[in-house]
């Protein structure tokens, strides 16, 4: 019996001891994480996007441990930080292999070109461009800084853009199901899998307009930065793929060789005793600076990123590991308050959705007119896409701008 109980005493230690040390461990490896080492005096930042990236900041607390996190605001933001800091001296971009989202694209072309007019060198290098997404996106943005690498073995595919549906009215029909829905005209196609057993002639129209939009301006930035034209780039890239001898031969890229050589490259570049730095570590440093704000006249920024919901984001689990979502209760408190600051004179609305909830949706947009009528004009920014819910929150903003 003493035995037993020594024993339940020590695993009530033992987890209270673990309840107690590992949350403390954690907040101290997050803190010391939170502050970087000393800056080369001549650093080229790394910019890996073979991740993939957000449209916007990850908003919950526990981002710092997922070891990602990486937006297209926040590199936007980063790079123009950098534009005038003379301990930045260049950058290297790492491209994904597939692709990457067309706003994202277009966005982050122009903060490229941006931070070359700064007489800032900029090098991509690929390991591959494989038909997975939106890969010409991928290739624009490769062609943006200048100078693009590729391994020698790798294989250059970006050939064009598709999509594909799965259409399970036949199976219903064996099976006796009937699909009832109720839908919102010919071009709100999310049930069509269920309804038809192939595309409805509004269904495609839909699907190669918004396809041929993308696919036209992706190549057409393109061409501008490779300094061709259009159809000229369109047809090489469609009498692909090529190996990356060839894509160099066709003028598609600028040099073929492994990644030593082009960080070595890249390093000569920048002059004499560059060193790398990693991005998201340079990124890191601004965030604390750029936290301390000043009174006076502000433009708010309100964030909206992923499925439109009710409810706020405080009741769910940091762990979950899911994707974002904007909570109409959350989104509309931001205007709120932005309304009851006088310091605030116009709002930007950062919208990235495919929709989400009607109710929800239409919470955020009274948020929206209340911002209107009390004298502060709200701009909405777009991000990767605007539908649905995502262009019912925006549709009686002051403005919309989004990407071609």
């Amino acid at each position: 019996m003493k035995q037993f109980l020594i024993t339940v005493a020590g695993v009530f230690v033992g987890l209270a001891l673990f309840a107690v040390v590992v949350p403390i461990a954690l907040i101290a490896w997050a803190v010391s994480a939170s502050k970087p080492a000393p800056l080369p005096g001549r650093s080229v930042l790394t910019l890996d996007l073979r991740d993939g990236v957000t449209d916007q900041e990850p908003q919950d607390g526990l981002a710092i441990f997922s070891g990602k996190g990486l937006s297209v605001m926040g590199i936007e933001a980063t790079l123009h930080r950098a534009e005038t800091d003379s301990s930045v001296a260049g950058l290297m971009v790492r491209l994904p292999e597939g692709g990457i989202s067309p706003a994202a694209a277009d966005e982050l072309r122009l903060a490229f070109q941006h931070f070359k007019a700064a007489g800032k060198p900029i090098l991509a290098y690929s390991q591959g461009i494989y038909p997975e997404g939106a890969a010409t996106s991928t290739y624009e943005l490769g062609a943006a800084t200048g100078d693009v690498w590729m391994q020698p073995s790798a294989s250059f595919q970006a050939t064009g853009l598709a999509q594909e549906d799965i259409f399970f009215k036949r199976a219903f029909d064996r099976y006796g199901i009937v699909a009832d829905y109720q839908q919102r005209y010919e071009y709100k196609n999310a049930v069509n899998g269920y309804l038809y057993s192939d595309y409805t002639p509004a269904h495609r129209e839909a699907e190669l307009s918004w396809m041929g939009s993308v696919y036209a301006t992706g190549l057409a930035a393109a061409a501008q930065d490779r300094k061709l034209t259009p159809d000229a780039l369109k047809a090489v890239i469609e009498a692909g793929p090529y190996s990356a001898d060839e894509a160099k031969a066709k003028g598609l890229i600028d040099n073929v060789g492994e990644l030593k050589e082009a960080q070595d490259a890249i390093l000569k570049e920048a002059g004499d005793g560059a060193k790398f730095a990693e991005f998201t570590e340079y990124a890191s440093r601004g965030k604390s600076a750029a936290g301390a704000g000043l009174p006076g006249p502000t433009i708010a920024v309100i964030q909206a990123e992923g499925d439109i919901v009710t409810g706020t984001g405080g009741h769910s689990s940091p762990f979950s590991g899911g994707g974002s979502n904007i909570y109409s209760d959350d989104v509309a408190k931001e205007f709120y308050d932005a309304i009851g600051d006088s310091d605030v004179k116009a709002i930007v609305f950062r919208v990235s959705s495919p929709g989400g909830s009607d109710t929800a949706s239409e919470e955020i947009l009274a948020a929206v007119r209340a911002a209107k009528a009390a004298g502060k004009p709200v701009v909405v920014s777009m991000g990767d896409y605007g539908a649905s819910g995502g262009y019912w929150i925006s549709s009686e903003a002051s403005e919309i701008v989004a990407e071609p």
